[in-house]
């Protein structure tokens, strides 16, 4: 038999180090600060460039996208020093004389380093993300400052930028020679989460929406998520970057569909047995540890998701 706390314990203990940064790591060097690199920016197709992350925490994956009349900048870094040296990168591979900025959702690693933009920058918003903003944007920026010093140093004096360009669900950007689908994709990580499709070249920048780390459907439900992708199938991607971590394919997708659909039958079975959420999360969490030995409390979040949308 199952006991359920021992195994619900040691899974959040193995996802702790995902929860939240940390300036030292158990028995082992302090973390990297969560700055953006210079130098290092890679062209991935014809049009897109990116600034990895280096699977550096409170650093994302940083986007941009060069037509030959305007670009498009996806992602800020955490705070206004950040966002000089995103600008700095975009400068070596971007002349254009227009300049756009739009990010994946509001926490302040994707958001709040819009300071260091230029102030004839277009800020690109769905209405969806405004809302968050107005709602939790400050109490948000106050969380980030607290998880330590470098975080506070970074923040000090960030502010949200007002949106220069606002959709609901869809806004097409050309910036000649290049278009880009900016996508409201509704309440997935956030309730702001956008997602952006560089047509031709085929690459998708989908947030945390779909990333190489499982998925972790919290608040939101995993109909939702099964939505999302579908519609990131349908764009039939050549190359997928996340918010965070390794770039990949759209094989990507197919690993969320697959642990979607196998954690919604399961959960529904034992529900259907009469199984408490708390011994289903146990349950399916043992079954799947072997296939999934890092899941730790992303794939609990998921778990509870599904046994609690279960018939």
């Amino acid at each position: 038999m199952i006991n359920v706390r021992v195994v619900l314990a040691s899974l959040l203990l193995a996802g702790l180090g995902t929860a939240a940064p940390s300036a030292q790591r158990a028995g082992g060097p302090p973390a990297a600060p969560p700055l953006v690199r210079e130098n290092v920016t890679e062209k991935i197709s014809e049009h897109v460039y990116v600034i990895p992350d280096n699977s550096v925490s409170m650093v994302p994956n940083i986007g941009i996208i060069v037509g030959s009349r305007g670009t498009l900048v996806v992602d800020t870094g955490l705070g206004t020093r950040n966002g000089q040296t995103v600008v700095k990168e975009m400068q070596k591979v971007s002349k254009t004389p227009e300049l756009y900025l739009a990010t994946t959702h509001f926490h302040p690693e994707h958001d709040l380093g819009a300071g260091g933009f230029p102030l004839q920058t277009r800020m690109i918003r769905s209405q969806d993300q405004q809302k968050e903003i107005a709602e939790q944007g400050l109490a948000t920026a106050e969380r980030f400052r607290g998880f330590g010093p470098a975080n506070a140093e970074l923040l000090q004096g960030a502010e949200f930028r007002k949106a220069d360009i606002s959709f609901d669900r869809e806004h097409v950007l050309d910036l000649g020679g290049v278009r880009v689908r900016i996508m409201a994709m509704g309440y997935n990580h956030t309730r702001g989460d956008t997602a952006f499709f560089v047509e031709g070249d085929g690459v998708l920048f989908s947030g945390d929406v779909v990333m190489t780390a499982l998925p972790n459907v919290g608040s939101s439900t995993i109909r939702q998520w099964m939505a999302s992708m579908n519609a990131f199938e349908k764009l039939q991607p050549k190359r997928i970057v996340p918010s965070h971590g390794p770039m990949g394919d759209a094989s990507l997708i197919a690993t969320y569909k697959a642990i979607f659909q196998t954690v919604q039958a399961r959960a529904a079975e034992l529900k259907k047995q009469g199984r408490t959420a708390e011994e289903a999360t146990a349950t399916i969490s043992a079954e799947l540890q072997t296939k999934y030995p890092n899941g730790g409390n992303r794939l609990l979040g998921t778990i509870r998701a599904a046994y609690a949308e279960a018939p």
